[in-house]
């Protein structure tokens, strides 16, 4: 699966550079919109229809917030150190982190709010999050368990990766990879502001 996904990527990227299908690049986000509504709403019908998934995660009650928060602090913690190589104020360089993998907003934000410099290095970033997670997400199910194959995700457990997830650590894992998703996109429009404005 992991294999088939980067296939796809660089297929897609060679695709694009010699611009054989102007058609299919014009209308590549609508495209990809409808193919990740369509892979959400198969995952969506996999743990509606798990009904032993719902009690499970039922047990877990409030504790189940601490797995964003946690996601949130390593990502923020993993953006400090990060910094030190890059030499970046340390607010923008958190700002980045607090992307969480949401680049289309986290890009956005900060080229609006810093600069396009700064937005570019948050978009860059958090792509490469998506990609390295998508090539992680089978072998951390497989190593170390469902909870840290969510944990590269961040924000794109709730969509992009959610499928990769429900595929390699099973449907509990899916829907606690979507509520963590949730509260980490929740969590990117406040946070990416006040840490610019440290």
């Amino acid at each position: 699966m992991t294999l088939l996904i980067l296939g796809s990527v660089i297929l897609g990227i060679i695709i694009g550079k010699l611009g054989l299908l102007p058609l299919l690049d014009a209308s590549s986000d609508l495209i990809s919109a409808i193919a990740l509504n369509i892979l959400v709403f198969t995952v969506g019908l996999d743990m509606g229809h798990n009904r032993e998934v719902w009690q499970k995660i039922s047990r877990f009650g409030w504790k189940i917030i601490f797995l964003p928060l946690g996601i949130a602090l390593g990502s923020l913690l993993g953006a400090f150190c990060v910094n030190f190589f890059l030499n970046l104020p340390t607010n923008h360089a958190l700002a980045v982190g607090a992307g969480f993998g949401w680049y289309s907003l986290s890009g956005v934000m900060l080229k609006e709010m810093v600069s396009i410099e700064l937005g570019t290095v948050a978009f860059l970033a958090n792509v490469f999050r998506e990609l390295l997670a998508v090539i992680l997400i089978p072998i951390l199910a497989l190593k170390l368990g469902g909870l840290a194959a969510i944990a590269p995700c961040g924000a794109t457990s709730m969509d992009t990766t959610l499928p990769l997830i429900s595929r390699s650590a099973g449907a509990e894992m899916a829907l606690l990879g979507f509520i963590s998703g949730a509260v980490l996109s929740m969590l990117v429009p406040m946070l990416v502001p006040l840490l610019v404005n440290l």
